[in-house]
């Protein structure tokens, strides 16, 4: 799957996103907020992606030790091969943070492998849009929080949770700065209980992040503002969630998007409607993905140059030297800057 990569004609991060790609780690390379020995008792945390690795470290500060097992633009989370090190390292977790829905599935399979205990956070299971979870408060209030965590944690006792692709959902879940509140919440639960004296250190740190998030939200809401139902073409799911948040239409034929994701060729009258969608000038912006594509994806992005419609691309792991709340707003400000023109 994915078998095809591209390089972005408009990077939102070019020159952070070069860096990552030719400093690109072994597998189950390590991203901690500080090492166990100049931690002690840090809790031992395990992050499917960079992504979210980024984010525990956001809530954990010192009180963590991170190691993120995705963390370079060449390595594809939906087709990862774990290695021995990313199996001691799941073995020693006390938590470990996936996204789900089918992204990451390799971390279940060494929760499997390894017999692993750790507390485990699903981020998916923290979308509105996953199945079962109307229930979610639409604020970030504490309350809301320990609805969320409890559902969650219910899921996980009873077993009901699905790792697989759920077929209509949309997994990428990074990308929707409102889920990743939640599942930001539901992390200082967790090493609140695992280490209850650093409670209020966590309860700290997150406040902080969700008043960042609440401003990444702002700058969405600021673009919904001046751009309410402006077309977008996404050549691959991943920034779907974003582009809503910004009030955008996403008008991609689905069959498009579903065979750039899988790796498959998109068959030619899917590819013929989506050029006619292009030429209809109804078009504001297109969106790739650094990590995918294909020949049909290089078809889209050349028509749309031609008709001087602006291309610019997101990445699915966290650009070398960004911040999650960086990241999402230099890819918001990007988005901004091409509806613009």
């Amino acid at each position: 799957m994915r078998a095809t990569r591209l390089v972005p004609l408009f990077a939102v991060t070019a020159a952070s996103a070069l860096a990552l790609a030719g400093c690109a780690t072994a597998a189950g390379s390590s991203s901690s907020a500080g090492s166990a020995d100049a931690t002690g008792d840090a809790v031992q945390v395990v992050a499917s992606t960079n992504v979210y690795g980024q984010i525990v470290e956001e809530i954990g500060g010192d009180a963590v030790a991170v190691t993120s097992i995705v963390s370079s633009a060449a390595q594809d989370p939906h087709s990862y091969e774990p290695s021995a090190q990313d199996t001691l390292a799941i073995s020693n977790a006390e938590l470990i943070v996936e996204n789900g829905g089918g992204y990451d599935s390799f971390i279940d399979a060494l929760i499997e492998s390894s017999g692993s205990a750790a507390h485990v956070i699903t981020a998916v299971e923290f979308s509105h849009d996953y199945p079962g979870a109307e229930a979610h408060s639409d604020d970030h209030s504490e309350e809301g929080a320990a609805d969320a965590a409890a559902e969650e944690e219910h899921a996980h006792e009873e077993g009901e949770h699905d790792h697989a692709h759920i077929e209509g959902f949309n997994e990428h879940v990074w990308y929707d700065p409102h889920t990743m509140a939640y599942v930001a919440e539901a992390v200082a639960d967790e090493l609140s209980e695992l280490r209850p004296e650093e409670a209020d250190t966590f309860a700290a740190n997150l406040d902080a992040f969700t008043g960042e998030i609440e401003g990444v939200e702002d700058s969405l809401g600021a673009i919904a503002a001046d751009q309410q139902g402006a077309h977008v073409f996404v050549t691959e799911p991943v920034p779907v969630y974003l582009a809503a948040a910004a009030g955008l239409e996403n008008v991609t034929p689905e069959a498009f998007s579903e065979a750039v994701e899988e790796g498959q060729d998109v068959p030619p009258a899917t590819l013929l409607e989506s050029l006619d969608l292009l030429r209809a000038d109804d078009v504001r912006v297109v969106i790739t993905n650094t990590q995918t594509g294909g020949a049909e994806t290089e078809q889209i992005v050349s028509e749309a140059d031609s008709l001087s419609i602006p291309v610019i691309a997101f990445s699915e792991t966290l650009p070398e030297g960004e911040t999650y709340i960086s990241w999402m707003q230099a890819n918001i400000t990007a988005l901004s800057d091409a509806l613009a023109e």
